[in-house]
């Protein structure tokens, strides 16, 4: 039990699996048609060539993964990262998220990232929390700029430096 880093050849699945509900389900994601198994294992895949990708597991299930990947492709931002976190529904608010993150920022300050950034869709308080818990701060706030479920839904950036 615990965190690991992700293997794009067995955990494509487990992790599509929570991936899909966030599209299905929820705004958090402004992905609209369900990922494959072998398409998640191709982004992990090329996630991991440029960044830290980790999961969590417990009893032998992913229950969460979260990882952090270049927020932008030009060479000036090599340095500053996105983070991505979703957990399996139904294990929220019990720190596994808290510690997910805690793992991810140490991963990207041992690998010389500068800067982290959090895109979280608002409303979405308990991401919201979470970040700025661990230090994010609000940064930018973009209105109306994604449309999911026929509702017109806003973007709040938040960083972290890392020192």
């Amino acid at each position: 039990m615990g965190i690991r880093k992700a293997n794009p050849s067995t955990d494509g699945a487990a992790i599509a699996e929570i991936y899909n509900h966030y599209i299905a389900k929820t705004t958090a994601t402004f992905d609209t048609e369900k990922v494959s198994a072998e398409d998640m294992s191709q982004r992990i895949l090329n996630i991991t060539n440029e960044g830290p990708y980790l999961v969590y597991e417990a009893d032998g299930q992913i229950i969460g993964y979260a990882y952090a990947h270049k927020w932008k492709t030009r060479a000036a931002y090599n340095l500053s990262y996105e983070t991505t976190i979703y957990l399996r529904p139904g294990h929220e608010g019990q720190g596994i998220g808290t510690k997910l993150m805690k793992e991810l920022i140490e991963e990207c300050r041992s690998r010389g990232i500068h800067a982290l950034i959090a895109c979280i869709t608002c409303p979405n308080e308990p991401s919201v929390r979470l970040h700025k818990k661990l230090g994010f701060t609000p940064v930018s706030h973009f209105r109306e700029v994604g449309l999911k479920f026929g509702f017109w839904l806003d973007v709040q950036d938040m960083e972290l430096v890392l020192r």
